[in-house]
C-alpha cells in the first residue's frame, strides 16, 4: 500500500494505491473518488451490535466503509468532511483515543470501539472517545492545521476540548474547568478543559468548529 497526503494543510486529501487484496477501513462518507477496481463494503462500527451502538452514542456513525483492491493499482481518494489537516501514525501494537469524527481511515486490521460513558463524563473524569488499536496505518484528519505534542514522564498539559483530536491510549486524562472559579472560566471563554499528564503524545487542532459555529451565529436568519 501507498499513500500521499495532498492539498495541505488546509484542504488535505489521502491519496491511497493498493494492491490486489488489500484493504482499506474508512469513516462513512469520506470517498472522494476511486479506481472501479476497488470494491465496497459497508461494515457495523466495532464488533457486532453492542460494538456499533457503543460507537453512536460516542458520537460515530454505526457504520464504517472498506474498500478492497481487486487489481494491482487501484486507487482511492479520501477526505474529511470540514478543512484541515490529515495525519498519518503507524500503530505497532498500540491504542490511540481520538474524538469523535477525527479518524479518517486506517489498516482494516485495527480495532475500533467506543470508550467513555455519560457518568464518567458528567463527573469530569472522562470523554466519550473513539478507541483505535493494533498494529497498522492510520490516518486522522482536523478542523485546521494538525499540532503535536509529547510530554514527558509526570509532565502535564491542558488542551481545550474542542480543540482536541487525538492522545496515546497509555496518557492519564481528566476534564476539568481551565480556571479556579466558575466565573472566571465562562468569562474567559474557556470553559472545560482536558488535562494530560505524560508521557505521550497529543494531537490538537488549531481551529475550534464549536467556535466558528459560534462566530457564524449572529448572521443566521432569526424568527421574529
Amino acid at each position: 500500500m501507498q499513500f500521499t497526503i495532498l492539498h495541505g494543510p488546509v484542504f488535505s486529501v489521502l491519496q491511497l494505491t493498493l494492491k490486489t487484496g488489500e484493504t482499506i477501513r474508512a469513516e462513512a462518507g469520506a470517498m472522494i473518488c476511486m479506481s472501479p477496481s476497488i470494491e465496497l463494503k459497508a461494515k457495523p462500527s466495532g464488533k457486532g451490535f453492542f460494538g456499533a451502538l457503543g460507537a453512536a452514542m460516542g458520537g460515530e456513525k454505526i457504520f464504517t466503509s472498506e474498500y478492497t483492491a481487486l487489481e494491482d493499482g487501484a486507487e482511492i481518494v479520501l477526505g474529511p468532511a470540514g478543512p484541515g489537516d490529515i495525519v498519518h501514525l503507524s500503530l505497532q501494537g498500540e491504542t490511540i483515543l481520538a474524538q469523535s469524527g477525527f479518524y479518517l481511515g486506517g489498516d482494516a486490521s485495527l480495532e475500533l470501539s467506543a470508550q467513555g460513558s455519560l457518568t464518567a463524563m458528567i463527573a469530569g473524569e472522562g470523554l466519550f472517545l473513539q478507541r483505535i488499536s493494533g498494529s497498522g496505518d492510520l490516518w486522522l484528519s482536523s478542523y485546521g492545521a494538525m499540532m503535536q505534542r509529547e510530554l514527558a514522564a509526570g509532565e502535564e498539559y491542558i488542551v481545550d476540548t474542542g480543540n482536541l483530536v487525538a492522545f496515546d491510549g497509555t496518557m492519564r486524562y481528566s476534564l476539568t474547568k481551565a480556571a479556579k472559579g466558575l466565573f472566571s472560566s465562562l468569562a474567559s471563554g474557556e470553559g472545560v478543559v482536558c488535562r494530560f499528564q505524560g508521557p505521550g503524545r497529543i494531537w490538537i487542532q488549531t481551529r475550534n468548529i464549536s467556535a466558528f459555529a459560534q462566530l457564524l451565529f449572529p448572521f443566521f436568519p432569526q424568527e421574529k
